[in-house]
């Protein structure tokens, strides 16, 4: 695994790992993402309290490294219900990936 993609409910954003501690224990490192998709790409419909965003899944991201953000330890957890899922000692969950990935859910 060389990245880990913080899940926050329908967000997902990208950390690297900068250390592998233990095959159940690495520490990440958060990630720059800067959105270089125009606001027409995901086309805006008035509707509703807002609107709505008829086609979010076209995102793209600029993802690179920060040097300077904060750098977590993640485990993985042994719990029953969780077993195999990555975790902070905050409880945010981590998915392993081949890719860092950013999604901000505009119709959330």
């Amino acid at each position: 695994m060389k990245f880990a993609n913080l899940i926050g409910y329908s967000d997902v954003n990208p950390f690297e790992v900068v250390a592998v501690v233990s095959e159940n224990c690495v520490e990440v490192r958060a990630m720059d993402a800067v959105a270089v998709h125009k606001p027409e790409d995901l086309e805006f419909q008035p509707c509703g309290f807002l609107g709505h965003h008829a086609n979010q899944r076209a995102q793209k991201w600029d993802i690179q490294p920060n040097p300077e953000a904060r750098v977590v330890r993640i485990r993985k957890s042994a719990a029953k219900r969780k077993a195999g899922q990555w975790f902070d000692k905050h409880g945010n969950r981590y998915a392993p990936a081949a890719a860092p990935r950013k999604f901000y859910d505009f119709n959330f």
